[in-house]
């Protein structure tokens, strides 16, 4: 992970005056001779470093150089620490809480789990299956290797060929991106859905777009609702949609106004409120509504 250990070096160098090659190297775990590399590349980016020979000697940051130290306070260090460990959440290891220790200068103490102000964790309830899909498919991007898996989706279970690129945390949740060889094209996998995970042949990158993930895109408002829910759920509509998708009416109901995607799932939204909730608009979707819940009644009798 250069980069990690271009920062580490920046971070050491603005703490202490001076490092020699041999402690940097034994620190980030390389040869010495990487690390004059890592010091050329620095210099190459505008950081001027100097190196001196002998008793007393190392690698500094030139005199006359003003190099703002802010970039790495003691507060910036516990927000990339936060950061880091939220992956340590999903990789099943304390590998990202090990960077950060790499990263520290000498003498510098993190502050521990109970004293830290911003706690994350990224995992699933599912945690021990996503940890080994995260390493997995991890190793596949790194090695240009294609996966081949079965994915559960609204349509059925279909066998999918993907060439992986990008592992993303969307909407609470954890997606693959890569190149789809049944619909050629590239698209979105929810992990969670994915059963049966393994390995395949290599492949050559292609040149990879960045996924749109806006919502305009992703979940179109096609169907512009108005239902009437009791206040005793207003924590849902906070949690889900927000204070402004709502109104408070006079005798203390809500008025939510929204837009949803497709009839489907507005009905089974809807449904989860049990009888706290009445559809104003669509009006032409009341009927189903009715229709829904005579399906569920016959269900159980």
């Amino acid at each position: 992970m250069k980069i990690a250990r271009l920062i580490g070096i920046i971070s050491i160098l603005l703490q202490q005056p001076k490092a020699t090659a041999a402690e940097l190297a034994e620190r980030f775990e390389v040869s010495a001779r990487t690390i004059y590399r890592d010091v050329e590349a620095l210099c190459q980016a505008g950081i001027p470093l100097a190196t001196t020979q002998g008793l007393g000697g190392g690698i500094s940051i030139m005199d006359g150089y003003k190099l703002d130290k802010s970039l790495l306070t003691s507060e910036d260090m516990q927000a990339i620490l936060a950061g880091l460990k939220s992956l340590d959440s999903v990789s099943g290891s304390n590998r990202y809480q090990q960077l950060m220790s790499r990263l520290c200068p000498p003498g510098y103490d993190l502050l521990p789990a109970d004293e830290q102000h911003i706690l994350i964790d990224l995992a699933s309830w599912d945690r021990t299956a996503l940890t080994g899909k995260m390493e997995l498919l991890q190793s596949a991007i790194a090695d240009c290797r294609q996966v081949v898996f079965t994915y559960c989706s609204p349509n059925g279970e279909t066998e999918r060929q993907v060439e992986p690129y990008k592992l993303l945390f969307q909407w609470s949740g954890w997606y693959l991106w890569g190149w789809c060889a049944l619909r050629g094209a590239f698209r979105l996998f929810k992990l969670g859905r994915m059963s049966g995970l393994h390995l395949a042949d290599s492949f050559a990158p292609r040149n990879v777009p960045l996924p749109d993930l806006s919502a305009e895109r992703l979940f179109p408002p096609n169907l512009q609702v108005k239902a009437l829910i009791q206040p005793a759920c207003k924590w849902r509509l906070i949690d889900e949609y927000g204070v402004d998708s709502f109104q408070v009416q006079p005798d203390g109901r809500l008025l939510f106004q929204f837009g949803f995607t497709d009839e489907q799932n507005l009905i089974g939204w809807l449904a989860g409120f049990g009888g706290q909730a009445e559809l104003l608009e669509p009006v032409e979707l009341r009927g189903r509504m009715v229709e829904f819940a005579e399906g569920i009644l016959k269900q159980y009798q």
